[in-house]
């Protein structure tokens, strides 16, 4: 295998292996100890069904199902692990997937839960050539950038995670809109967070409907706009421009990313799965 890091603050891609067959310990050690540094990999070129995708995810940890969606449709019934990704309809006008082909917002999976997700783990099997890019930012070089008066305002405060909309900005199944941000469902983390390296990093989730438990509203939000605009420099992301067979696996907890629009015509159809998380989120 050959480790190829990519320029700036993340990401790094691997060559050299075929996902679809088992891995020995020796190729299981190599990605983990590189995923852990570079927190996120991509592998070009693979092909794989949905049993291979989730054995290989399943040499990282618990697969978790994925959360709610605003149809309540389970995409693939034989594999309730795996999430589909995807704008496409079957001939009924039926969604195939979630998220659909507008932007998704800087995010963190499932944060809205009180023990996130660790990771994802991201398959292309269909994806229009040049549009619905993926970004991905680094928290932990965010964080050790933070000048010292932001830090000085986020020492020991607490984040209400949205958890009625989807990165889509969907209202999910069973939730309802609310006008009042200090009402928002969802669980509570704090802003900074420790990994078990002891390495620290920013813990944001997602924008709309974040409140600073504690704070006026306006106060809430002018903070939080403020960490969104440090966060969202380019210095601390990398974007994949997706080719089919592209696999891509982040640290969930350490990393936030995000999606491009593209074309409503266009097809993208994504397979993915998520490493569970067994312990809470940290100070």
């Amino acid at each position: 295998m050959k480790l190829t890091i990519f320029s700036g603050a993340i990401g790094a891609n691997v060559d050299g292996i075929d996902l679809s067959q088992p891995l020995d310990a020796k190729a299981i050690d190599f990605i983990k100890s590189s995923w852990s540094e570079h927190l996120v990999l991509r592998f070009r070129n693979q092909r794989l069904n949905d049993d291979e995708l989730a054995r290989f995810s399943k040499y990282f940890g618990e697969l978790d199902p994925p959360g709610p969606n605003p149809y309540g449709i389970n995409f693939l019934p034989d594999h309730p692990e795996i999430n589909v990704i995807s704008n496409v309809k079957d001939e009924g006008g039926t969604p195939i997937g979630n998220l659909g082909d507008g932007e998704a917002v800087w995010h963190a999976d499932m944060t809205y839960i009180d023990n996130p997700p660790e990771a994802g783990v991201l398959y292309a099997i269909e994806v229009p050539a040049g549009q619905g890019d993926t970004h991905f930012a680094n928290m932990i070089a965010a964080y050790s950038e933070l000048d010292s008066e932001l830090l000085s305002r986020i020492e020991g405060k607490t984040l209400i995670h949205d958890a009625a909309h989807n990165s889509a900005g969907m209202l999910r199944k069973g939730y309802q809109e609310i006008s009042d941000v200090t009402l928002t469902p969802g669980a509570r983390h704090p802003i900074v967070v420790t990994d078990a390296l002891g390495r620290r990093a920013l813990f944001l989730g997602r924008r709309p409907y974040a409140y600073i438990m504690g704070l006026d509203v306006d106060e809430s939000d002018a903070l939080l706009d403020a960490l969104w605009k440090h966060v969202s420099q380019s210095k601390f992301n990398w974007k994949n421009e997706w080719q089919k067979g592209d696999v891509v696996m982040w640290q969930n907890r350490m990393v936030l990313h995000r999606r491009d629009a593209f074309d409503p015509a266009a097809r993208r159809i994504m397979h993915r799965t998520q490493i569970k998380g067994l312990s809470p989120i940290v100070a």
